[in-house]
């Protein structure tokens, strides 16, 4: 796949990522009809070497990106340099998404003999077994991000609304935003999935070269552990959630090494991983 360098621009998505329905609205006595904007939510399939591999519910918009960051997210190729080719076929309803990747990813695909079946806000519907999850991360290397902790968490929170259009528009999706290490919002995606969003930014941030290394993710979801395990395996330092993390998530990011933090609000925000230090600012 020919990755975009940092100076191209974000291809325009071919949807809005929300549609109009008629609604009545009540207030006390009185009922207004009127025309609401809802988040769109499709299937779309994930084909690898033209075998469909998984149905994801998303939100048709970014598709490339969202493509691309599962199929790193998800261990099913190694680097962006194995996606050879990557095709987008949206329809009125559904979309596929048609990838060709190295063989031998699509090998060690074939031998996983998963078949999701996703579902808004689920990581692991459809695997087979508990052996196959996935919940050993590799340790990151040592941080290199030089980080003024509370400033830069403050930052992000303060500036995240701004770069939320869609939520703006149906106040019925999430966020996942790749912030700079003073805190600027650098990149933000949308979606109804949580996860699905984090697939989004990380593809994006894959297909234009971004070392991952050198910023930081904050989420305006909880902190699940399938977002930690995302995080993890693209080696990304600090996940900083709006919201609260779960047990497992928590287990995640300190065995990777990685920091987590949630109820990034206004100048407060809650540090599970304190035994991981950032090299400061």
């Amino acid at each position: 796949m020919v990755a975009m360098s940092a100076e191209q621009e974000t291809p325009i998505s071919p949807r809005a990522g929300f549609a109009g329905c008629a609604i009545v609205r009540h207030r006390g006595a009185s009922s207004t009809p009127a025309i609401d904007s809802v988040a769109e939510e499709i299937p779309v399939a994930l084909v690898f070497n033209g075998i469909s591999h998984v149905v994801m519910m998303a939100t048709p918009r970014d598709l490339e990106a969202f493509a691309v960051g599962f199929a790193l997210t998800e261990g099913v190729v190694a680097s962006a340099a194995d996606i050879f080719d990557c095709e987008v076929s949206l329809g009125d309803n559904s979309a596929e998404v048609a990838m060709t990747i190295a063989q031998q990813d699509f090998m060690r695909l074939k031998q996983r003999r998963r078949a999701l079946s996703g579902r808004t806000g689920c990581g692991v519907c459809g695997i087979e077994s508990l052996e196959l999850l996935d919940l050993q991360p590799e340790p990151l290397p040592p941080a290199r991000l030089q980080i003024d902790l509370p400033a830069a968490l403050a930052r992000a929170a303060a500036g995240l609304r701004s770069h939320q259009a869609l939520m703006e528009q149906t106040g019925g999706v999430h966020a996942a935003a790749w912030c700079a290490p003073d805190g600027t919002i650098v990149h933000a995606f949308e979606d109804v999935g949580r996860h699905n969003g984090l697939d989004k930014l990380i593809g994006h941030l894959a297909l234009h070269n971004v070392d991952m290394r050198g910023g930081f993710v904050f989420l305006s979801s909880r902190g699940s552990y399938e977002l930690a395990r995302k995080a993890a395996r693209m080696q990304i330092p600090l996940l900083a959630t709006i919201s609260a993390p779960s047990t497992l998530a928590i287990r995640i990011a300190g065995q990777a090494g990685m920091k987590l933090v949630g109820f990034c609000r206004h100048d407060t925000f809650v540090d599970y991983t304190p035994e991981i230090m950032l090299p400061t600012i």
